[in-house]
């Protein structure tokens, strides 16, 4: 820095006398000067900017002129723009955005020839008539809203007693699929490369066995044995120390003793710390709903009802959407085929749930929009869609249907679902560097497989069986649909005791070390997916602490 105060002491040589005699008899008026002695620092060295208003207050022109000259002083810290904290790394936003149109209802929509609206959003569009024409982004207009599907030669659903709809009307559903499903998803996360990254730097033999290939950190079985040191062999667990060989009083009287002192002290905390070994069956969708926050107040009750009515007066093309979703899901599975209408008043009201928005000033992804015809761009003729800016997917519904065990209130099913899903599923179907986003699990899940599996994950990759094109779909939906229901609820309690999905990752690895023996037999891809294609046997708890805690190193 000597030649920058060499270059300021010239300026006092040469130029300084001038400057001052022209302030000091004030030829020049105060902001015409002060511009002035800027052009004159800048010209000399631009760095020269940052130090000039410490030089000048004690060297220069005095105190009076120094507080204006750093008025003018650019700031050194510019504010973080908001989606540079949503997610830090350029290329998974890059990755993020581009994948937004790709999942867009807008699209589906013209592919199936229909509206992408059936009605307006109920809180952004009351100015305008129900037969407003909306335009998407691309420019692409949709036709006019209607109160019925006439144009896709289907019929409106009829009204369910509850104020949903009932998909088992006569309305054709055929023409209508999922927007994606979790293998699509999983192309576009395979497809995900840092530019920056020098993939020689780290090269080792097993460094690019993984279809993931993004420098992301995750833990490795001896951080997760820290971070998880509830669950290990000497600690009594759920799942495990409470099946009929062992006595109840070895450790389940006392353990529902004290999940009960919780339930009455309403100590969220508490709960959460609780659930980290498990919840007992009676208590669990109470310490759920504490661990989350999520009362079941008056005016919770009375936002159910709102976003029921709503159901009742817009029809969306996303509502067909989710009756097709649950007809391949949850209607054909064995455990959750019960709860339909249940899942159709929860998945409904929670397309038109504006709240849900709130969730996007940390996800890394952006709600879709459409505009009024002829206002491309202008956001004040903007509106969110679906309202809530959540696209199902195939097997969206499945994050709902483990929670229709727990509580056979509506709106409290509601309310803690919603929660469940601002917090954690969300994740699973966004792209974003998070410890707990559905990339780093891809990752951990192989990278525990390569440390501990060396032989098996060669053996499935050479056949052309990778690993995690089996377990993403596990993972995307949290094991829902896969495990049997008292085993994914204790899975579940793990998640929000550790706040964490880690431990998804975790299992399906578990999982593939406890079929390692079949495995290592099969010779195609079907084959590996035969061993697989049943979980609903397998307890969860001893397969997790098996292979966290008594697994060679």
């Amino acid at each position: 820095m000597l030649h920058v105060w060499l270059a300021l002491t010239h300026l006092s040589g040469v130029a300084r006398r001038a400057l001052t005699s022209c302030f000091s008899r004030k030829l020049l008026p105060k902001k015409r000067f002060l511009s002035l002695l800027w052009d004159v620092l800048c010209l000399i060295e631009p760095v020269v900017v940052h130090f000039c208003p410490i030089f000048l207050h004690y060297e220069f022109l005095g105190s009076h002129v120094s507080p204006c000259l750093c008025s003018q002083l650019p700031q050194c810290h510019p504010t973080t723009p908001a989606e540079h904290l949503k997610e830090p790394l350029a290329y998974m936003r890059k990755a993020q955005v581009s994948l937004s149109p790709r999942i867009s209802v807008t699209s589906h929509s013209r592919l199936l020839h229909v509206p992408d609206l059936c009605g307006l959003h109920p809180t952004r569009m009351t100015q305008f008539t129900q037969k407003c024409t909306l335009i998407s982004e691309d420019g692409s207009v949709c036709s006019p809203l209607t109160g019925q599907l006439g144009e896709a030669g289907s019929q409106k659903p009829q009204q369910h007693e509850y104020g949903t709809r009932s998909a088992s009307g006569s309305h054709d559903l055929s023409r209508f699929r999922p927007v994606y499903a979790p293998k699509d998803f999983l192309e576009v996360l395979i497809s995900l490369r840092n530019p920056n990254h020098d993939s020689s730097e780290d090269m080792t033999v097993k460094s690019h066995w993984g279809l993931i290939q993004v420098p992301l950190n995750v833990r490795d079985i001896l951080q997760l044995r820290q971070a998880y040191s509830e669950l290990n062999l000497n600690n009594g667990q759920l799942g495990i120390d409470d099946h009929a060989h062992v006595h109840p009083d070895l450790f389940e009287n006392s353990y529902v003793q004290i999940g009960k002192k919780v339930v009455v002290e309403q100590d969220s905390a508490a709960a959460q710390q609780y659930s980290r070994r498990g919840c007992p069956t009676g208590l669990r969708s109470d310490l759920w709903a504490l661990t989350l926050n999520s009362t079941n107040q008056p005016q919770d009750v009375m936002h159910y009802e709102q976003l029921k009515a709503g159901v009742i007066q817009h029809d969306l093309l996303v509502d067909y959407l989710i009756y097709k979703d649950v007809k391949l899901t949850a209607s054909n599975d064995d455990y959750y085929f019960v709860f339909e209408d249940f899942l159709y008043q929860v998945m409904l009201c929670f397309s038109r749930d504006t709240a849900v928005l709130e969730h996007f000033k940390y996800n890394s992804a952006t709600p879709p929009k459409s505009y009024i015809h002829g206002k491309v761009g202008n956001e004040e003729f903007a509106v969110l869609y679906p309202p809530n800016g959540v696209i199902p997917f195939h097997g969206f519904s499945m994050y709902v249907a483990p929670l229709c065990f727990l509580y056979n209130e509506p709106s409290k099913l509601y309310s803690v679902f919603r929660m469940m899903y601002i917090r954690y599923f969300f994740r699973l179907h966004s792209i974003s560097s998070s410890p707990s986003g559905i990339v780093a699990l891809c990752l951990q899940f192989e990278r525990l497989l390569q440390a501990h599996l060396p032989q098996l994950f060669y053996h499935l990759r050479q056949i052309g069986a990778q690993p995690l094109r089996i377990a993403f779909k596990w993972m995307v939906r949290a094991f829902s649909g896969y495990l049997s229901t008292d085993q994914l609820l204790l899975l579940w309690d793990r998640i929000l005791g550790y706040d964490s999905l880690e431990v998804v990752a975790v299992l399906a690895a578990a999982v593939f070390a406890f079929r390692a023996e079949n495995l290592m037999e099969v010779a195609s891809l079907a084959s590996a997916e035969a061993v697989l294609a049943d979980l609903s046997t397998l307890k969860v708890m001893p397969l997790i602490q098996i292979f966290l805690f008594a697994t060679a190193i």
